[in-house]
């Protein structure tokens, strides 16, 4: 292999997923592309990943591809349940709201995010991230597989790939390698990254399925079903129960089957002929009129996997490279479109030179610890259905103790009130899953690209940190959300719209003008344009509801430095007798300069 088989670049992406076509796409808004290569032969042929939270979007509605995803995506009223029930059309256990549906908890949604959750299969998603990419300038090839590299200096990276079309081998070199190549990630594994691995839960199998279910979900809104018959003892090994979820609505829907909690059953145990696995669906359907076409099945482990560590000098894992866990709490692209739109603005802070390449270190320190979080509670997401499968008698190996136990829910004395209550606590038992709005919101970023120095102890998590979000302008957390104006009112927009966008933004309010003057200053000697508004009375923007007074934390003439993946680099209560010098060191830290 000579020179003329090397191709140069100084961005390589191995995957076009979540995490990869969406870090192409952040990059790409800042006006840098490079190559793309993943070993698929195209988008995603399933759906995979499907539901899109308030963080998730937020990331792509910096880059103006929200409204792009709305309108393919299955629209928030479509969440509205997750049900417990005997069959799609049958008699109906237990429902309870889900994905900020609740009344209780509709406003802590609503105040969280100008964003709402939606359903965004994953074939959907990732035509919309790499018709992005490559329109903007990435050059991608699919069916094209990472096979290794080699790193001859610092900044120089050789990567063999073999292109599958042409039945080639050639080589790609470039400044930096990032690894979103899925969960047998190759560039993981060419580094050598310790992965922290917990007991798995065993396989579960997915089933695609065309079968249009318009005419049963008219009471029965819900993109999440559990179908279940308690009194069932000889069933399929891979079909005690299944969790019915909607891809499209109402036509398409992902059957996942689960084997019995502890059965260590074999990937062939799981194997059917098709007319097997039609009957087992039409049997949970329970509606003999409803014409069922198996578009796909495919077998998964539910993992509890995550890297040690996300980088290594110029190479940087993220996605499902680095954390594997099962669909609970709705975390898995979220988190691949988050890992993106952290590492994005670093890479072209440092590119462009505003940035010293300390600050590329903030990556692992930052988002590891998130995905430790991720994947223990994806994982308890799952653990805490058991409960409720304790409840209807479904753990017992006996078909006589079952219906005993089903038998008791009916009666009206003391035996039938406890069962009856023990189902009631384990159905909410299950509300961390689809009530998780701080397991989505609340991450806490400790590194040398936020500065605290000065600013105390941190505030202490919430006692439920699972469900509830913590709005706080603390460094190293997300910039909360209010809706802003203008004196004569115009569109509302949120306070988050004016941060990002690849840039760092400086907020003040009335008196703090001699920061916006320090910003201008420091934006100029620094090379990293710093964003400023006031927002107040008779400011650039209207506090109209007071939202931001009551979140801010700092006096009208403090301010709040954050930075371009709107995060809170750093704080100042009150105006300070020097802003100019004081901005600049803390810019200076944050950027490693």
């Amino acid at each position: 292999m000579d020179d003329k088989d090397v191709i140069k670049t100084d961005l390589l992406i191995v995957g076009a997923g979540p995490a990869g076509a969406s870090l192409a796409c952040f990059l790409a808004a800042q006006g840098i592309t490079g190559i793309i290569i993943a070993a698929a032969a195209g988008t995603a042929e399933t759906p995979r990943a499907h539901i899109t939270n308030r963080a998730g979007l937020e990331c792509l509605r910096d880059i103006g591809l929200e409204q792009e995803c709305l309108d393919v995506a299955g629209p928030s009223h479509h969440m509205e349940h997750t049900r417990w029930c005997r069959t799609m059309a049958g008699e109906e256990f237990a429902r309870v709201y889900s994905w900020g549906h609740d009344p209780k908890h509709k406003g802590d949604y609503e105040s969280a995010s100008p964003c709402s959750h939606v359903d965004l299969p994953q074939t959907l998603l990732e035509p919309i991230l790499v018709k992005r990419a490559v329109h903007c300038g990435w050059t991608l090839r699919f069916k094209t597989r990472f096979v290794g590299m080699t790193r001859p200096a610092p900044d120089v990276i050789i990567s063999e790939v073999y292109d599958e079309v042409f039945n080639k081998t050639y080589r790609i070199q470039s400044r930096f390698v990032f690894g979103c190549d899925g969960a047998r990630s190759q560039v993981v594994r060419e580094l050598g990254i310790p992965l922290a691995r917990k007991p798995g839960q065993g396989l579960a199998l997915n089933v695609l399925v065309k079968a249009d279910m318009s005419h049963l979900v008219t009471n029965r809104t819900g993109n999440l079903h559990w179908v279940v018959s308690p009194e069932e003892v000889d069933g399929p090994p891979w079909a005690w129960a299944a969790l019915v979820r909607m891809v499209r609505p109402w036509t398409e829907w992902m059957f996942i089957f689960l084997p019995a909690p502890g059965a260590d059953l074999k990937a062939d145990a799981m194997d059917a002929t098709e007319s097997e696995y039609v009957a087992r669906v039409k049997k949970v359907i329970g509606d003999d009129s409803v014409e069922v076409d198996i578009l796909d099945v495919s077998k998964w482990w539910i993992n509890e996997i995550v890297a040690e560590y996300y980088s290594d000098g110029n190479v940087f894992c993220l996605g499902d490279a680095t954390h594997r866990h099962p669909p609970f709490n709705g975390l898995g692209s979220n988190t691949c479109i988050q890992d993106a739109f952290n590492l994005a603005w670093k890479i072209d802070h440092v590119m462009a030179g505003k940035a010293g390449t300390q600050l590329l270190d903030s990556f692992s320190r930052e988002r590891q610890p998130v995905g430790v979080e991720v994947i223990t509670r994806a994982n308890q997401g799952l653990r805490d259905h058991v409960p409720w499968q304790r409840a209807l008698g479904m753990l017992e190996p006996d078909a006589k103790t079952r219906h005993q136990i089903l038998a008791e829910f009916d009666e009206p004395g003391e035996n039938g009130q406890a069962r009856r209550r023990g189902f009631q606590r384990a159905i909410e038992n299950t509300s961390t899953e689809f009530h998780g709005l701080g397991i989505e919101m609340n991450q806490r970023y400790f590194s040398n690209a936020v500065f605290q120095a000065d600013q105390g102890a941190p505030p202490p998590p919430p006692e439920d940190a699972v469900r509830t979000y913590q709005m706080t302008t603390f460094p190293g957390r997300r910039l909360p959300h209010a809706w802003l104006n203008t004196r004569s009112p115009g569109k509302r927009l949120s306070i988050i719209d004016l941060a990002g966008h690849g840039q760092f933004c400086l907020l003040t309010g009335p008196g703090g003008h001699g920061w916006k003057d320090a910003a201008a200053v420091v934006s100029e000697s620094l090379g990293a344009e710093i964003k400023s508004y006031a927002v107040g009375w008779h400011q650039d923007y209207e506090d109209v509801y007071f939202d931001w007074a009551r979140r801010r934390e700092v006096d009208e003439d403090g301010c709040v430095l954050v930075r371009p993946d709107r995060f809170v680099a750093w704080r100042s209560k009150a105006m300070v007798p020097d802003p100019v010098s004081r901005l600049e060191a803390v810019m200076k830290s944050v950027l490693s300069l």
